[in-house]
């Protein structure tokens, strides 16, 4: 399949944030004027997905991505077979398709990178009293009601300061009154060499997106807990032979999980034993193996690696924010509302079982309709 040339991806966002010039110089009204409904961070499928909704809402957006082009990890993705109606696109195509059908409703992108995001305490309250009143109003929605208090409320034309957030990034602030984290998580290296060669050749980080390539094949998974042993058996279906490598003499996955990959004929366990190396020709041909307490080395013959030593989720910025697992996934749920209101999350960054582009993109949608009852629950009005 074609790849699509990198130049004719128009995937660069503006940096024109005009409407911060001279903004401490302007009035409570111009201010409000200027702020927006919901700034997205991030532009891989779920904040695209955001972007569209978005837009089809009237909602006055603007996507921020810190990367030279949209479409996030989905870029590296060499095929996907599992995205409804498009089976077999390259995924760089894919990721266009996104920005494509964004760029031509004419959503709003600006290439920046997020720094900080911070409060804007409500008219009269300092930060202080303004969080406790927001956790008030939490406490509220939560319970059904739809009361409105002092300060937080802001009627189109009414000079006053509602209740939001400042972006802070490397090309200046931006003033919004609700924030969808979009950000993603990345999948944690094992740092051999041969890694980063091979990937999309034939070291992948998803045995449920990539597994099917590999029918008839020999692969190795490298990893022991539940992600590793459930590609094992994902893989085994399919697979001539699997490996499962792990640098201990025991796995911590669950019980029933190691108890069916146990009964597996196909799969062998390689205890106490790590990657030292990925080689091949083009394509991955073989896996170097040492095992960590004989300090025994050999080579393993197969088709494929794939890489289950965890996931890091991109949440830096989000940690004084939200609320977050011990993992640093944004806990929200699948309206993908945070601990904080105003505050979303989308896609591989919040808590969540199943990670794809289709339960992303998902996301997305889930998220702008969250945004909307939020904008109805009496804290903020939509201008």
């Amino acid at each position: 399949m074609q790849i699509i040339p990198l130049q004719v991806c128009v995937c660069v966002a503006s940096t024109n944030f005009g409407s911060q010039v001279g903004f401490a110089q302007q009035s409570s009204a111009e201010k409000g004027k200027n702020m927006y409904d919901i700034v997205i961070i991030g532009s891989g499928p779920a904040g695209l997905s955001a972007s569209i909704y978005a837009k089809r809402a009237g909602l006055k957006a603007v996507t921020l991505e810190q990367s030279p082009m949209s479409g996030g990890q989905v870029l590296n993705t060499y095929e996907v077979d599992n995205y409804p109606g498009l089976p077999g696109i390259n995924g760089f195509e894919l990721g266009m398709k996104f920005r494509e059908h964004a760029d031509k409703l004419e959503c709003e992108f600006k290439n920046a990178a997020v720094l900080k995001i911070r409060k804007i305490a409500a008219k009269g309250l300092k930060e202080p009293e303004a969080e406790l009143h927001a956790a008030s109003l939490e406490s509220r929605i939560h319970g059904g009601k739809k009361e409105q208090p002092s300060g937080f409320v802001v009627e189109p034309g009414r000079e006053e300061q509602p209740f939001g957030f400042v972006v802070e990034t490397d090309s200046g602030e931006i003033r919004t009154k609700t924030v969808l984290a979009a950000m993603g998580a990345t999948h944690a290296k094992l740092g051999v060499p041969g890694e980063s060669e091979f990937t999309g050749r034939g070291v992948s980080y998803c045995a449920t997106c990539d597994g099917a390539f590999f029918r008839g094949k020999v692969t190795a998974v490298i990893g022991g807990g539940d992600v590793a042993v459930e590609d094992a058996i994902f893989l085994a279906r399919g697979c001539e032979k699997v490996y499962l490598i792990h640098r201990r003499d025991e796995l911590r996955a669950a019980a029933i999980l190691q108890k069916e990959l146990m009964a597996l004929p196909n799969v062998e366990i390689l205890w106490d034993t790590v990657a030292e190396r990925i080689e091949g020709e083009g394509q991955v041909q073989s896996l170097a193996v040492k095992n960590v307490k004989t300090s025994k080395a050999k080579e393993l013959s197969v088709d494929g690696v794939f890489v289950a030593v965890g996931i890091i989720p991109s949440s830096d910025i989000m940690k004084d924010v939200a609320d977050c697992d011990n993992k640093g996934y944004l806990i929200a749920g699948e309206d993908c509302a945070s601990s904080t209101p105003g505050v979303f999350a989308a896609g591989d960054i919040r808590t969540k079982k199943l990670r794809q582009i289709v339960t992303a993109a998902a996301d997305g949608a889930n998220a702008i309709t969250s945004v909307l009852e939020y904008f109805t629950s009496g804290i903020v009005t939509k201008y």
